[in-house]
């Protein structure tokens, strides 16, 4: 990989163009694989760096190092051509706070314009924001200790995590309220029970003064929150609750989840990815596997070998860290590469435009959100020094890094979105019916 212009030398550094962003030859600055030599190494001693993305780009040349340097440069590429990324994340990511720690923040940019997770990810969401948080603090435990222990003193314990299990039972009776409430008594995607979820939240932060958190965010952001598997997670387990409540005759209880319109809005996204973008196609970053992530990579099987759309093709860019090795045949180990074989990646540009590094994302996503935030701060002030106008000139990526920080804002598209794929299926609904 070539290095390109090192702004932590000298700011007004002259930056060579990548590649146009055109969508059927977009190619990385990675060199593809090839049977002869490739670009050479680059070693910079990281005393001669200033900045960490540099770190990243000259001072790790090889074995894992070089994963995670490719892996870097590829979001800084993909960010910096002003491709919307897609977000699949799995693992207790609100319960550990990582979220307040670097999702969030990489989130706030602009740069991402929906999320796969876990119904988990959202219940434990809101803890910090009870009323009672202030009484049960989350607290470090050993991951060797004596669980017995814990058990009889009522904490709770995810890995190294721990917090009193009234966490729980208060978040349940505030999720059960909560979903008695008048806005929930129909039927609706789950993006829009958790786009109403992110609104409770956010009060409740705002009340008890806690920081803001993943689903309070996205609200904020009208960033769409997906959960492939919303029946295996506590949020529904509360629904379920006033459900049986509601066939014993004690109550009434109208909401229902509607999986045909949340997978059908996923594809509408992904239908908007590919007509209604710049960049004619959207990337994503995949931390972890699972659910998450084949929910956010079924959009393209959908739209082309389901309701037959030929003019659909997979992601730009698939960026993956995971710890799920190769060899166990799971989807979380899948490759891009064999992805490109579904069709869910697309063929023309992954040998470029696509890494997999074998990782815990908790190790490494604060150190790559920190260098692609410090970059977009770096290239802020440079705008401000130089105008916008010579600041593209010597870095064309300043338009792709400092796009609007409101984002796509898709769901407050969502109807009209939705209401597009729908005219696009029925102007095929007789081919459709043949299968039928």
């Amino acid at each position: 990989m070539q290095p390109g212009a090192d702004l932590s030398v000298d700011p007004h550094t002259h930056y060579t163009p990548r590649m146009s962003p055109t969508r059927k030859d977009q190619r990385s600055a990675c060199p593809a694989e090839t049977s002869g030599s490739g670009a050479p190494l680059v070693h910079r001693p990281v005393t001669a760096t200033r900045h960490l993305d540099r770190v990243f780009l000259d001072s790790l040349p090889s074995f894992g190092g070089a994963y995670l340097r490719r892996v870097f440069h590829l979001l800084d590429e993909a960010i910096g051509r002003g491709v919307p990324m897609t977000l699949a994340i799995s693992g207790p990511v609100t319960a550990s706070g990582q979220h307040i720690a670097w999702l969030n923040p990489l989130l706030d940019t602009g740069w991402f314009c929906l999320v796969s997770t876990t119904d988990a990810v959202c219940y434990h969401d809101g803890h910090r924001s009870l009323d009672s948080a202030g009484e049960h603090p989350f607290h470090q435990v050993p991951i060797h200790g004596d669980d017995g222990a814990l058990r009889d003193d009522r904490t709770i314990r995810i890995t190294d995590i721990g917090f009193d299990e009234d966490v729980l039972l208060d978040q349940d009776t505030f999720l059960t309220r909560l979903l008695r409430g008048k806005e929930f008594q129909r039927r609706m995607s789950g993006t829009e029970m958790r786009h109403l979820l992110g609104s409770a939240y956010a009060k409740q932060e705002q009340k008890v003064k806690a920081p803001e958190g993943l689903l309070a965010l996205c609200h904020r952001k009208a960033i769409p929150v997906f959960v492939g598997a919303a029946a295996d997670g506590s949020t529904f387990l509360n629904s379920m609750k006033l459900w049986a409540l509601a066939h014993a005759g004690k109550l009434e209880h109208k909401f229902e989840l509607d999986l045909h319109l949340e997978v059908f809005e996923s594809c509408a996204y992904h239908w908007w990815g590919q007509h209604g973008t710049a960049t004619e196609g959207i990337g994503t970053l995949v931390l972890g596997g699972g659910v998450p992530k084949n929910f956010n990579l079924q959009p393209e099987p959908a739209l082309s070998q389901i309701l037959g759309f030929e003019e659909v093709e997979g992601y730009l860019y698939d960026i993956q860290i995971t710890t799920a090795p190769i060899t166990d045949g799971s989807l979380s180990s899948c490759p891009p590469a064999e992805a490109v074989t579904w069709g869910k990646v697309d063929a023309a540009v992954y040998r470029q435009t696509t890494e997999s590094l074998h990782a815990d994302y908790s190790m490494v996503m604060p150190f790559l959100a920190k260098a692609l935030l410090d970059k977009r701060e770096r290239l802020a002030r440079l705008q401000e020094e130089l105008g916008a106008e010579t600041l593209l000139e010597r870095h064309p990526e300043a338009a792709g890094y400092l796009r609007d920080t409101a984002g796509p804002r898709l769901y407050e598209q969502r109807d009209a979105l939705i209401r597009d794929l729908h005219t696009a299926v029925a102007e095929r609904a007789d081919e459709l019916m043949q299968d039928v």
